[in-house]
Order: C-alpha cells, then sequence, then structure tokens
C-alpha cells in the first residue's frame, strides 16, 4: 500500500509540476484603492490555495474544540460511573442461588 501512495504522489507532483511550467505568464491582481499585485499566474494559485485552506482550518477549529471538550467530559463522566459501580456495589448472587442457603 505505501508502493501505491508513493506512485500516486510521484504522478500527482509531475502533474502539478507540469501545469506550474505552462502558466508561467504574468498576471494582474487588481484591489480596492488601487492596489495592484503582479506575479506568475501559478504563484497567484497556489497563494490563493493556501489562503483559502487556512480559512477552511480557521473555520473548523471551534468545532475541534468543541468535540475535543465534549469527549473530555463524557470521559470522565463515564469513569466516574464505573468508580461508583465498581466501588462499594455488592455483585448479586446468579440466578437460582439463594445467599445463606444451605443444601
Amino acid at each position: 500500500m505505501k508502493f501505491v501512495s508513493t506512485i500516486v504522489g510521484l504522478v500527482l507532483f509531475i502533474l502539478f509540476f507540469g501545469f506550474a511550467l505552462k502558466n508561467t505568464q504574468e498576471v494582474d491582481l487588481h484591489f480596492f484603492l488601487n492596489y495592484e499585485l503582479r506575479g506568475p499566474l501559478v504563484l497567484m494559485l497556489l497563494a490563493f490555495f493556501v489562503a483559502g485552506a487556512a480559512l477552511g482550518i480557521l473555520a473548523v477549529t471551534p468545532t475541534v474544540f468543541r468535540q475535543r471538550r465534549e469527549r473530555t467530559r463524557a470521559e470522565d463522566k463515564i469513569q466516574a460511573l464505573q468508580s461508583v459501580a465498581s466501588g462499594g456495589a455488592v455483585q448479586p448472587a446468579p440466578d437460582g442461588v439463594t445467599p445463606g442457603a444451605q443444601r
């Protein structure tokens, strides 16, 4: 499986590298207040991809922290219930056996 993932990674790298070589022309990016950014198309695409990935991670971060907090609370509650259950509780006798009865 590691070999297959290495081959897939190598093929993707070659495809993206070829894409980068084909898109080296200069592009102008116009912002507000007459601000202009000029650079190769592939770098502009890479910059916006990285910015989008970073914004996506930032958007998911609160949910991840909330789920971790809920999981920790649930684990603490389970541990507390297990300690109460095993602490002083007497195990019930199996069905059909009367405690203290002699034969």
